[in-house]
């Protein structure tokens, strides 16, 4: 079965929440769409689902809107080339330079008519024909993109920005100029004129503080080199980043940077990784050392194979997510989205109501009764309400690549500030995962050392397990030479077995070896006892049907651990550890870092079920775990928090991806969370309080219709500026 395929499409036009629903309700119409997502904020739609990129646009089209550009990759499938990242995006620059130069010319040709209407008070025929032109040129020129929304907005059977803007100019306008012509009575070309400059100018400025919000990627895309020297026929031949291949030879100098990921072949250095690792201490490189794009080198010279080029890349897989995040939705957001589609439509009925009280209740003129008709339909508007929770996402996700969390959508966003449960794998989480072998305990005096290592080292050669590298480095230390192993068998969570010397040989637990009809004797069960309760970690070694020994590994715990569960009991969070090792291991580990609870034993099979057990509490369960034995728990959790190594970005396997592998970076991405959800609860109700005050102003003629446009223009700007004050606060 065909994987689907994820796109995004660039959309422009859109000038409000309203635009935004009205795009993505007509996608979702599609067939073969499995989910359709249209942001205003980033100007984007994320489509799911197997379709020809000719029907979305044909569908953009139809609602009235301009698409501009795809990318596309299939679902699972990780990363983005950042060489052609922009073919998704609108260009902020071209899009700032628009609104400015509309906005100049839109104040260029209003001001006259603000001089002959407001201050010469002007009343001559000649000088309202000039008003009527000029204003007339605003309406229908810089306006038209107005009436332009309106009409799709009614083929599409709804109401947004555009219809308030549109109905409302043109009431005073064609009024205005029916006074001029046909009637003789008081005219306000500067009231349509005005507010359009207004709104435009007010656009002008929200397109402004939407490219700052947008930032991180900017930052990220601008870490990438431009070009790499690779090796042709033993000549050096520099080369655009886009041409570089998988296989190709690169030469790196002093200060230059890394171009992709590779492996080096020759030579030693140093590497500033910080924009990875967040270390600042430079990393030594020699042959057989990984090295990632977009690093530093910084005094040696090497060369290197390239491995991973283009949309494999780490920045490449960072971007994607980062960009994917800012274009997603958070589940709050839904309250916004509705609020919007019945919103315009009441506002309309207002303003019609607004009109008729002060008409043919109050009596007052007609044209005071047009101009508070105009104000509450001005005044309305849905953007600051759409721009709430997307520009907030924004900036957090944005913040959190800085810092190297990445957050894959806004739901994780969302979710990551109620968790009340944390739950952590415990090797290379809470752990180094670098464990060291301390101890090699014989069952008899004939056996010797050497060959409980030995037998051991044979086997773990062949596991993937995290512990089997702790014994090899110490066989290697010691000059161990290794034999043969055949018929090896693994046991996830138990142990492995195999033939060696025509001798069945075990490591494992003790479970594993009673399972195995392996007699484990009571003076050995001691000393298992006495080792694990110092918090180490020991695998039992059998031959045939008894033991022979046994290995005692400890993995150091990371220096960040202990402050990571100290702040997590301070924001209120329980904490959990769950792992396969023994109780005793665990609770000597739980006991030093400072961990509530622990789940010792547990087959990874057996983890997905252990947080549902918590969740089944009605506690929101975070799992934090190495993205790869702990996959089902990650998926079982409400929120999966996975580990990097940095060099292998474990995207798939968590909602977060820690990148600098730290757990105190868990802390600060459920912070970043809090932090990100106040700002959207503030901007959404300084949004909904802000048409709550303005449209009764309105209504009640206290509010001339161009102020209710720049006050229009003003909060939606507002509401961006808050979510940039994001940047300024401290995850620490």
């Amino acid at each position: 079965m065909d994987k689907k395929e994820i796109k995004q499409y660039g959309i422009e036009g859109m000038h409000c929440a309203s635009c935004a629903i009205t795009i993505e309700k007509n996608l979702s119409k599609l067939k073969g769409v499995k989910r359709a997502n249209v942001n205003y904020a980033t100007q984007k739609a994320t489509i799911e689902g197997d379709l020809d990129a000719s029907e979305v646009e044909r569908v953009i089209k139809k609602s009235g809107y301009k698409m501009v550009g795809v990318v596309s990759k299939k679902k699972g499938e990780e990363g983005l080339n950042i060489n052609n990242h922009n073919h998704s995006k609108i260009d902020t620059k071209k899009e700032i330079k628009k609104e400015r130069n509309l906005f100049l010319l839109s104040a260029f040709l209003a001001l006259p008519v603000l001089i002959l209407s407001m201050f010469l008070m002007n009343k001559s025929f000649g000088s309202l024909v000039v008003q009527s032109v000029l204003a007339g040129i605003i309406q229908f020129g810089i306006g038209y993109r107005f009436y332009r929304g309106m009409y799709y907005a009614t083929r599409n059977k709804t109401a947004n920005m555009d219809t308030l803007v549109a109905v409302g100019t043109s009431a005073a306008y064609f009024y205005s100029l029916a006074s001029t012509y046909i009637l003789g009575g008081e005219v306000f070309f500067e009231t349509s004129a005005l507010l359009i400059t207004f709104i435009v100018l007010g656009k002008w400025l929200e397109a402004r503080v939407k490219g700052k919000a947008g930032d991180a990627i900017k930052k990220l895309i601008g870490l990438q080199a431009k070009t790499a020297r690779i090796l042709k026929n033993g000549k050096e031949v520099e080369v655009k980043i886009e041409s570089v291949k998988v296989g190709d030879t690169i030469v790196i100098r002093p200060g230059e940077k890394i171009p992709v990921d590779g492996v080096v072949l020759n030579g030693r250095s140093a590497v500033d990784e910080s924009m990875i690792s967040g270390e600042s201490i430079p990393v030594d490189k020699k042959k057989g050392s990984d090295v990632i794009g977009a690093t530093i080198n910084k005094n040696g010279s090497f060369t290197f194979k390239a491995e991973k080029v283009g949309a494999d890349t780490v920045l490449s897989h960072i971007i994607k997510v980062v960009e994917e995040a800012q274009g997603s939705k958070a589940p709050i957001q839904k309250y916004a989205d509705k609020i919007s589609s019945y919103f315009v439509p009441t506002v309309v009925v207002i303003a019609i109501v607004t009109f008729v009280v002060w008409f043919f209740v109050v009596g007052s003129t007609f044209v005071s009764a047009l101009l508070a008709f105009t104000a509450v339909l001005v005044i309305a508007c849905p953007c600051a309400l759409g721009l709430a929770t997307p520009t907030a996402i924004i900036v957090g996700t944005g913040k959190g690549a800085e810092n190297g969390i990445l957050i894959k959508t806004g739901e994780a966003l969302e979710i990551a500030g109620k968790v009340k449960t944390v739950v952590f794998d415990k090797t290379g989480t809470l752990t180094k995962g670098k464990p060291v072998v301390t101890n090699l305990v014989i069952a008899k005096k004939e056996i010797k050392k050497t060959e409980l290592l030995s037998l051991s080292a044979s086997l773990e050669k062949n596991s993937e397990h995290s512990l089997a590298d702790a014994i090899l480095k110490k066989a290697a230390e010691d000059k161990i030479k290794l034999s043969e192993v055949s018929k090896f068998r693994a046991v996830p969570g138990s142990g492995i077995c195999g033939v060696i010397d025509k001798k069945e040989v075990y490591v494992g637990t003790e479970k594993f070896m009673q399972k195995n009809g392996i007699k484990f004797e009571s003076h050995l069960k001691n000393k298992k006892s006495k080792l694990e309760g110092e918090g180490k970690t020991v695998m039992i070694v059998g031959v045939e049907k008894e033991v022979i020994g046994l290995v005692a590994v400890a993995d150091t715990v990371k220096k960040t651990s202990k402050k990571a569960l100290k702040l997590l009991h301070k924001m209120g969070i329980k904490s959990v550890i769950m792992t396969g090792d023994n109780k005793k291991t665990a609770e000597a580990i739980a006991k030093k870092v400072g961990i509530d609870k622990v789940l010792a034993e547990i087959m990874p099979e057996e983890k997905a079920g252990e947080i549902k057990k918590i969740q089944e509490k009605g506690e929101l369960v975070a799992m934090v775990g190495d993205g790869i034995n702990d996959a089902p728990a990650l998926a079982q959790a409400d929120l999966g928090i996975a580990m990097s190594s940095g060099t292998d970005v474990a995207i798939e396997s968590g909602d977060i991806v820690l990148v600098k592998n730290d757990i105190l970076d868990a802390v600060k991405a459920i912070r970043l969370s809090r932090m990100t959800m106040s700002k959207i609860r503030q901007n959404m109700f300084w949004a909904l309080f802000y048409n709550s005050v303005g449209i009764p102003i309105a209504a009640l003629g206290l509010l001339k219709a161009e102020y209710a446009g720049l006050a229009m223009a003003m909060s939606s700007i507002s509401v961006v500026l808050n979510s940039l004050l994001l940047k300024r606060r401290k995850l620490d």
